[in-house]
């Protein structure tokens, strides 16, 4: 029976329907402890769901100690009829964490799911249970809807529960959306939290801390501990409950701005092997985010997801394969931004897709010119507005690739900048003409400092058609300028509509995009 609080207990009598038998349970890696622990073990920080198909999902959880993860699901909410599977065991090397995939789910469907811990030594012991949800995607066409934005607990503005929190996530879950896309930086590993940061009026900011989140993330569990950190806010943990994420990862996750091979030049850092850091960061990546557990021996963060016949979701990595920032001047011999692979990989992805809409997901935006200190380029972008160089060759290739296929209905969506913006790329008004015009929608930060707007870079003709941004630098989420984007897509006509939305979840502006047919 389901407590008024959503949450519930497993019996003995389902818990041994489960397969399970009261008693020892022998777990491969796990020694048997001499003395029992008493008490039963707990869910810690919530649930989490991802990379959701028509017939499957990811679910995720974490126990306060070693214990079995028991999973039940099924459309309804009361768990009658609901199927069961044994989750992961979860153990100190994975900090815990644990993810199952629900497999044979019913498409455009509404899945609950309910996620138990098992002591390991008594299956009679059984935690408190926790409850999810999240929607399949569809076969047939039908409406979508989803978020994306990024930028979470950066530049010091951590969680001021007196403030809200982190609020925005409020706002979002209203919407109910069939996904939320994290665009990258969903944690800043690279910038502690101190307890209180005065303000422009005279108030104060009153993060909660902690002790991971008092210096920078060096250590396996330093980078752990970003991710516990954001999930103490209870907006964060509702609003994962109830929606599945795709997730992506950019700079902060690591350390900012970074690239392969770097060595630090860095005082608030011991380690100054980049290389060493970014393993570290993928692995806590891997372990606090529902990413599908494929992906998890290879590291891998691009990928693509299909949702029906109107969406396809291309997630790009553009920090893992990049060759080294510098003043982008140079001719591409390198591996540009995405490396050659996952360029290759990317192009026959969006060739053989079928769906009406490709929406490119990339953690680095176009056409802006983001420095990497006085002369080196982060992004794409390099200021010269003439023929392509450096890393803008790859994406001109890509985007001439685009036309010659005449492949359609090519929309970007980006966050990093911290504002928001609606930015038209028109091959009339750029000095490498060769592509089909597109869109690229720019959303973020969800908790972090905003700026102001960058310089465009006019390679690929960008035009600033909407922008909102403060113009003070590292503006706290105090002041308003936190924003997320919305994409709506109509099954009947479709439409593709994109809202951009404040931290109170208003429009802030919007358009309609038509799709356009070969």
């Amino acid at each position: 029976m389901v407590s008024r609080n959503g949450r519930s207990s497993v019996s003995r009598r389902s818990v041994l329907s489960a397969g399970l038998v009261a008693g020892a349970l022998a777990v491969p890696g796990i020694a048997a402890a001499a003395v029992v622990r008493s008490g039963r073990p707990v869910l810690t920080h919530g649930l989490q769901s991802g990379d959701v198909t028509a017939t499957s999902g990811t679910v995720w959880a974490r126990a306060d100690r070693p214990a079995r993860l028991l999973v039940e699901y099924g459309s309804d909410p009361e768990f009658r009829r609901a199927r069961r599977i044994l989750g992961p065991v979860v153990t100190p090397r994975t900090d815990l964490t644990g993810k199952t995939i629900l497999p044979a789910l019913p498409p455009a469907r509404d899945v609950h799911y309910r996620i138990t811990p098992i002591d390991l030594h008594d299956s009679t012991l059984t935690g408190q249970s926790q409850t999810g949800h999240f929607r399949t995607a569809p076969i047939a066409r039908g409406d979508v809807s989803f978020l994306w934005a990024g930028d979470l607990a950066g530049q010091g503005w951590g969680i001021d529960t007196a403030r809200g929190g982190f609020r925005i996530f409020s706002a979002m879950r209203k919407l109910n959306p069939d996904f939320y896309i994290c665009n990258g930086d969903n944690i800043y590993a690279d910038n502690p939290i101190k307890e209180t940061v005065p303000l422009p009026d005279g108030s104060t900011w009153r993060n909660l801390v902690t002790v991971e989140k008092s210096k920078v993330a060096e250590t396996l569990t330093e980078y752990r501990g970003n991710y516990k950190y954001n999930l103490m806010d209870q907006n964060l943990r509702e609003f994962y409950s109830q929606v599945a994420q795709i997730q992506q990862w950019d700079d902060h996750e690591t350390h900012n701005n970074w690239y392969p091979g770097q060595i630090l030049d860095d005082p608030q850092y011991t380690e100054k092997r980049m290389d060493v850091l970014a393993s570290r960061a993928r692995r806590a990546f891997h372990e606090f985010t529902p990413i599908n557990p494929v992906y998890d021996p290879q590291g891998r963060v691009y990928r693509v997801l299909h949702h029906g016949p109107l969406l396809d979701v291309f997630v790009l990595d553009m920090r893992t394969f990049r060759d080294a920032n510098s003043t982008d001047a140079l001719p591409y011999d390198n591996g540009g931004i995405l490396g050659r692979y996952q360029a290759e990989w990317l192009k026959r992805e969006l060739a053989a897709s079928t769906a009406t809409w490709k929406v490119i997901s990339n953690d680095m935006p176009l056409g802006m010119v983001v420095p990497d200190g006085t002369d080196h380029f982060e992004a794409v972008s390099q200021g010269d507005p003439g023929h392509p160089l450096g890393r803008e060759i790859q994406i001109a290739d890509i985007l001439s690739f685009l036309k010659r296929q005449d492949i359609r209905n090519v929309v970007w969506l980006t966050t990093d900048v911290h504002y928001t913006a609606a930015q038209y790329f028109d091959p009339e008004k750029a000095a490498f003409p060769d592509f089909h015009p597109f869109w690229q929608f720019v959303a973020g930060p969800l908790n972090a400092g905003a700026f102001p707007p960058d310089k465009l870079d006019g390679t690929f003709g960008v035009q600033q058609v909407f922008v909102k941004a403060p113009t003070v630098a590292n503006t706290s989420p105090a002041s308003e300028f936190q924003f997320f984007g919305q994409v709506s897509i109509n099954g009947a006509s479709k439409d593709l509509t994109v809202r951009l939305r404040d931290n109170s979840g208003a429009a802030v502006w919007s358009t309609t995009l038509h799709a356009r047919h070969r």
